[in-house]
């Protein structure tokens, strides 16, 4: 069963609904209990890096994330999902992020218009599980104001002021910094191939 994990806020409405589309079969989980049942999991994030650390700490659930990640289970994490990977982000930078990829998230330039929001390209690095089947430079859309250093994991790139990661994808740990539950038919591919793995 996919797990998403519900912390109280994020775009759950729309990701369950792109589950569906596609015949996936899914649960909400709120705990850490859920999380170690889970086959899969998938965090979406919208709002603030802050915020999604915090919560994840009061739900007494980050160790039990870096846990499951660590054993394998395939984990999805959308927009504030991704960055969470990371050690920590400019956005609240007294927070700790799951520290599971190096690096630190940053915020645009101060000349950047933002929150970078609207469909903007690809550009694929290297092969990925999550992007096979798809054209080359593919549009999805994004939405944020803070972006994921390239890294070893990165996938695919996006340009806006300076390239950044647009999707991670090492071993069973898979990040893209668009939205594919507002991407149409290439977010659905996305994220079927996220199931299928």
């Amino acid at each position: 069963m996919i797990a998403i994990f519900d912390y109280g806020a994020g775009n759950l409405r729309s990701v369950e609904n792109t589950l569906a589309e596609i015949g996936a079969a899914y649960t909400l989980v709120r705990d850490a209990a859920g999380l170690r049942e889970a086959a899969k999991i998938i965090l979406p994030g919208v709002g603030h890096f802050g915020q999604i650390m915090r919560a994840l700490d009061e739900m007494e659930v980050r160790g039990t994330l870096i846990e499951r990640i660590s054993a394998g289970v395939p984990f999805l994490g959308i927009c504030l999902g991704l960055q969470a990977l990371f050690e920590g982000s400019d956005e609240a930078p007294e927070v700790k992020g799951l520290g599971l990829v190096e690096g630190r998230v940053r915020r645009f330039s101060e000349s950047a218009r933002v929150p970078h929001m609207g469909w903007n390209e690809l550009e694929v690095r290297k092969p990925s599980r999550l992007l096979a089947g798809l054209k080359p430079k593919p549009y999805l859309y994004f939405a944020h104001s803070y972006y994921a250093p390239l890294t070893e994991a990165t996938a695919a790139t996006c340009s806006y002021t300076l390239d950044y990661t647009a999707v991670l994808e090492r071993d069973n740990t898979f990040g893209v910094q668009f939205h594919p539950e507002k991407s149409g038919p290439l977010g659905l591919k996305i994220v079927k191939n996220f199931v299928d793995l």
